[in-house]
């Protein structure tokens, strides 16, 4: 198997067709060198495989009758049909020819590789001329069309590199988008680099030859059942090392293709590159050409961690990351100081956030090695095949899919940077023939969390997470339900309530990932009966409790605002505000941070004898100056005079948030409780982070006529958790119906201001 014994099969063919279809031609035509015979497509390009189609032109000059012609190319074809060879021919004039390829893309293409096989070689030869001129004159219709197709085929078939049963010629990065990549070369619209991939095509195509094999046929999807017959006559140790090889592969064609359009998108009419003007986004990265990239002379060898932060600004705004972007951050690259920074992590938690378009982002990292560069883990992982019919995926793209499932649950959990980094690593324990994966996982993740900057209390959460994955699904499809015992055996393995509902929402994203066939409507009812049954006997179940705030200082003002610690851009600054309670005291301070373009990371309030207390953890924004305490003072005395519009200037700041793209995010979700241990209503918001949430809950609340007595604010990644302790102003919780319709309230603004 290999280029040399295609290229004999190749030339076999020719020999017996050259000697048939001259015979055929002296027989029935009064001109014979009045046709030709040539090979297009793989044929053309001399790579006939064992089972492929014989893929043949007949030319004719035109001058002999329809009738006799067809008469012609019958006697010569039928000998082959009578062997049981499969041929795939067209019979045409030149102008015929150029008059379809015009029409039909895949004609045009096939014919950028005829190759003259016998009869007249002057008609092969003005007929490949005439393909070629035409595919570069006509560039800019083809090009788009073969994106197009390009698209439609990956729809259909999948990615190569992460299918258990690849589709080696049709599915993205197989043998077909290679031969669109010789098109693209061909059409002169760009150059493109096609040594890179000539050993992929070399792997690819002897794949398929063994997978041909003697029977002939045209098979070209790599099948579990034959997997281990491949790679033994390819005499590979086992089929999975022959399917990582494959994934290198297909990933070394993908990442070409993604070049190549991203060179040809950034090319004008005459093929010179042009420079759109950029937009600054963030310290060191702006889009240019709609896409999120380095700024130019930015010293990225001094900053380590603006890889992760322009891969979650670009997942945020559903952008891509620029390849140049990547190859300049792998070729400087610096690592990231350990523990990573609480904006490092942060940043992670974003990308994984971004749901699908976290996908295209995180691939673009990977296909430069910087993935492997930040979590040395994830090589192991990275293409690994799981040969089992319930995964549609390798390991590395299942745990992918199983993020983005992840994110469309963030509003569920009290934690969703835990559940996301969970969902992204919980299989990080796979391919390790004598070890559990679930276990292993356990031991890996512990000291990767920890890396990752988490606190010790949730290395052991996520570590439980990884460790303890599949247990609701298998407790629940194989365990009596109705037996104390079992409910008993889930509780002490998961302790509290807050990790058992990670845990759901880690199985649900876990099952919904592996496909249809490991997670169906039957088996999601059966885990969330369990869960609930377990959350029923666990005592001691509370929210949130409230944060105990005591200022700093005696109080001897009506208003003071401090600003404690280092004010270094990119740090989390403090801010401490102490003033009387008064209504609409919450909502002016959020909006205040919102129109000073300080982000909130978190925030806790409390108020004890008329005297809240509010601490808030900042970051100050790109290109933003950080406003001084008599600032913020005398802006904040105005916001409550109501001198100061912050509803007008937050609505500004909100219209531009929404000129990015952005991406598909769940909407908000709004709960309502009565906590028995402070006497008060919780009412708690999870969404997606924008500009003025805060704002938009406490100035709902403020107005609905209740008192906030405390607030736990949260910024998780890309989410926002807010919690906030109202009561009615005789200092009782709320009713459970003035709860409930207090929560719908806030709901319905937040859905409105999207």
């Amino acid at each position: 198997m290999g280029t040399r014994e295609r290229r004999d099969r190749s030339n076999k063919a020719d020999t017996s067709l050259r000697v048939s279809f001259l015979q055929f031609a002296e027989k029935h035509l009064a001109k014979p060198n009045s046709v030709s015979l040539t090979a297009v497509g793989g044929y053309g390009r001399g790579e006939l495989a064992p089972g492929s189609d014989l893929d043949l032109l007949i030319l004719h000059d035109g001058n002999e009758k329809l009738e006799v012609i067809s008469e012609f190319a019958n006697a010569f074809l039928y000998p082959l049909w009578d062997e049981g060879r499969s041929v795939d021919h067209s019979v045409r004039t030149r102008s015929d020819t150029r008059e379809i390829a015009n029409e039909d893309i895949r004609v045009a293409l096939g014919l950028l590789d005829l190759r003259h096989i016998a009869g007249d070689s002057d008609l092969s030869a003005v007929v490949a001329s005439d393909a070629i001129e035409n595919w570069r004159k006509n560039q800019s219709k083809y090009l788009p069309l073969l994106r197009k197709s390009i698209q439609e085929r990956e729809l259909r078939s999948g990615e190569l590199a992460y299918l258990l049963e690849p589709d080696l010629k049709e599915a993205r990065g197989g043998l077909r988008d290679i031969n669109a990549l010789r098109a693209i070369e061909m059409s002169g619209a760009v150059s493109v680099s096609l040594a890179r991939v000539a050993e992929s095509e070399a792997l690819l195509a002897n794949v398929r030859d063994v997978l041909h094999g003697e029977s002939l046929k045209a098979r070209d999807q790599l099948l579990l059942t034959e997997q281990d017959r491949v790679a033994a006559a390819m005499k590979f140790r086992d089929a999975d090392v022959l399917m990582l090889e494959v994934a290198k592969a297909a990933r070394a064609v993908d990442y070409l293709m993604n070049l190549t359009w991203h060179r040809i998108d950034s090319a004008d009419s005459k093929g010179w590159f042009r420079k759109n003007k950029q937009h600054d986004i963030d310290k060191g990265l702006v889009i240019l050409n709609s896409e999120v990239t380095i700024a130019d002379n930015y010293d990225v060898t001094s900053d380590p961690a603006i890889g992760l932060r322009a891969a979650a600004d670009a997942a945020q705004r559903g952008l891509p990351l620029s390849i140049d972007a990547c190859v300049l951050l792998a070729e400087k690259f610096s690592p990231i100081p350990t523990p990573w920074p609480k904006d490092v992590l942060n940043d992670l938690v974003a990308l994984i956030g971004a749901g699908a378009s976290m996908i295209r982002v995180f691939e673009a990292l990977d296909q430069d090695g910087l993935i492997e560069k930040w979590i040395p883990e994830w090589s192991h992982v990275r293409f690994l095949p799981q040969r089992n019919v319930l995964h549609r995926h390798t390991v590395d793209r299942h745990m992918l899919e199983t993020a983005v499932r992840a994110a469309n649950l963030t509003r569920t959990v009290k934690r969703p940077d835990i559940l996301l980094v969970a969902a992204l690593f919980h299989d990080i324990g796979k391919g390790f023939a004598d070890k559990d994966h679930s276990q292993y996982g356990e031991e890996l993740i512990l000291p990767l969390a920890k890396r990752l900057g988490f606190e010790s209390a949730d290395c052991e959460q996520i570590a439980i997470l990884v460790r303890e994955h599949l247990l609701l699904s298998a407790v629940a499809t194989r365990r009596d339900l109705e037996d104390p015992a079992t409910i008993s055996f889930v509780v002490d393995k998961v302790k509290d309530p807050e990790t058992l509902q990670l845990l759901h929402a880690l199985s649900i994203s876990d099952g919904e990932a592996t496909g249809k066939s490991a997670w169906s409507d039957w088996k999601a009812g059966l885990v969330a009966d369990l869960v609930a049954k377990c959350l029923s006997v666990m005592a001691g179940v509370k929210p949130v409790s409230q944060p105990d705030l005591l200022p700093v200082g005696p109080v001897t003002e009506d208003l003071t605002i401090s600003i404690i610690g280092d004010q270094r851009r990119g740090e989390q600054i403090e801010i401490e505000i102490v003033a009387k309670d008064q209504t609409g005291l919450l909502s002016a301070v959020a909006g205040l941070m919102t129109i000073s373009r300080l982000n909130v990371r978190s925030a806790k309030t409390r108020t004890t004898n008329e005297i809240a207390v509010m601490r808030w953890m900042v970051e100050l924004e790109t290109n933003a100056q950080m406003p001084t305490e008599e600032k913020l003072l005398d802006q904040l005395r105005k916001a409550l005079s109501g001198d100061l519009d912050l509803g007008r200037k937050i609505e500004e700041r909100i219209d531009n948030y929404r000129k990015s793209p952005g991406i598909p995010t769940p909407p908000p979700v709004v709960f309502a409780a009565n906590d028995l241990a402070t006497n008060a209503t919780i009412i708690e918001v999870r969404m997606h982070d924008r500009p003025g949430i805060l704002f938009s809950v406490a100035r709902a609340i403020s107005r609905f006529g209740v008192d906030i007595k405390s607030a736990i604010v949260s910024t998780l990644g890309a989410e926002a958790f807010d919690t906030l302790y109202v009561t009615d102003l005789s200092g009782q919780p709320l009713s459970g119906e003035r709860a409930q319709l207090l929560a719908t309230k806030v709901e319905n603004i937040l859905i409105t201001h999207l």
